[in-house]
């Protein structure tokens, strides 16, 4: 009698549902529903109906090795939807100053997807061997290529010069090995070490050698980033345009100080908060900006009346710490500076940002407590 008892009204609902015309939806619009929503199934998304170029370099479909590599890459990317659609999102908000600085380098612009695979496009991304932000430098490689790189300042996080290092330095390895592919293996694995397998393999074709498993996946992966993003309603990816994170657009100020200031200053002649400051200017590491000259990047429309704010700020800052700060006289020395105040000369170079090598001068101003 129970089971009875329930039956009998769920039949009437079915019946209710599927007999009333305002619930009911015809033909034309579920499939108007699948057209705009349809997402292709794997197998769709890896049957490659034209040729793929990357660098003007014709990928080699027509060999079974080649395809199955891509294939795999594709089907990997493309399982992880969510990744996907933050890369679709960043790269609007990045793409145009990369895609400016590659022109202006006269680079390919299908370089542009290669942060894309390094980083996701974040400022912050850091790999187990400690390859840090967009473009993914170790430290002695972006030191190597004009980057500064120390405990205030990490330009590997900042767009625009690691953009520029790393272009000049995928042209320096196009020139050397002949293509970009070459190229992106070199800058994953180390020319070095491409140089051996080339000699040793006796072939310069990237399709030909065997590299580690990274690196061959590595250059499949910025192949498959390019196809993708060049061709998201076809993968099933139909972002709106208020979907995508807006251009990164910014003012600009210049800031000269022949001492270390807090970055706070920085945020209140801006009338912005610390983060925003930090979120501007990834590289800066802390919360003091290094004495010398620095280009401060700030929100749309906040540069107005910066200077003004900020040296006032800076004033008013200077007269709560003036007893934070030694002025420089001719003959001192950094360990007898050190003795002066007693500290140790560690605390006194690392207040400063100094090393033991480095040089004060009369009217230098540094940081005692």
């Amino acid at each position: 009698m129970r089971h009875k008892f329930l039956w009998k009204p769920l039949f009437i609902l079915i019946v209710f549902f599927f007999t009333n015309p305002w619930l009911s939806f015809s033909a034309e619009v579920l499939e108007k529903i699948d057209s705009q929503q349809r997402i292709p199934s794997l197998m769709e998304s890896i049957q490659f109906k034209d040729d793929i170029h990357y660098c003007g370099i014709k990928i080699p479909l027509h060999r079974q090795d080649v395809k199955q590599r891509l294939e795999k890459e594709l089907l990997l990317a493309l399982w992880d939807r969510p990744q996907v659609i933050l890369w679709i999102k960043r790269a609007s908000k990045y793409f145009l100053h990369v895609e400016t600085i590659l022109k202006k380098q006269g680079l390919p612009l299908d370089l542009r997807f290669v942060p894309v695979v390094e980083s996701a496009l974040k400022p912050h991304a850091k790999s187990s061997k400690n390859a840090v932000g967009y473009w993914q430098f170790l430290k002695s490689t972006g030191k190597e290529h004009g980057l500064r790189i120390d405990s205030m300042i990490d330009e590997r996080r900042n767009i625009f010069k690691s953009t520029t290092a790393a272009g000049k330095y995928l042209k320096d390895l196009e020139n050397q090995f002949g293509s970009y592919l070459l190229a992106l293996a070199a800058y994953n694995m180390g020319e070095y070490r491409l140089k051996k397998e080339i000699r040793d393999q006796k072939t310069q074709d990237f399709f030909s050698l065997y590299l580690p498993l990274q690196t061959q996946g590595y250059v499949f992966k910025v192949i498959c980033a390019k196809l993708i993003l060049e061709n998201q309603e076809f993968y099933g990816f139909s972002l709106k345009p208020s979907d995508l994170y807006p251009v990164f657009t910014f003012d600009k100020v210049n800031l000269s100080s022949d001492f270390q200031i807090p970055i706070t200053l920085i945020a209140t002649a801006a009338d912005i908060s610390f983060k925003k400051i930090k979120d501007f200017n990834p590289e800066l590491r802390g919360y003091y900006l290094d004495r010398g000259e620095h280009a401060i990047l700030i929100p749309k429309g906040k540069a107005k009346g910066f200077e003004e704010h900020f040296t006032t700020a800076v004033k008013k800052w200077e007269k709560t710490i003036k007893n934070r700060f030694h002025v420089v006289k001719r003959g001192e020395s950094l360990t007898g500076i050190s003795k002066k105040y007693r500290i140790s000369l560690s605390s006194l170079l690392k207040l400063n940002n100094l090393s033991l090598k480095g040089m004060i001068h009369p009217g230098d101003r540094l940081m005692i407590k």
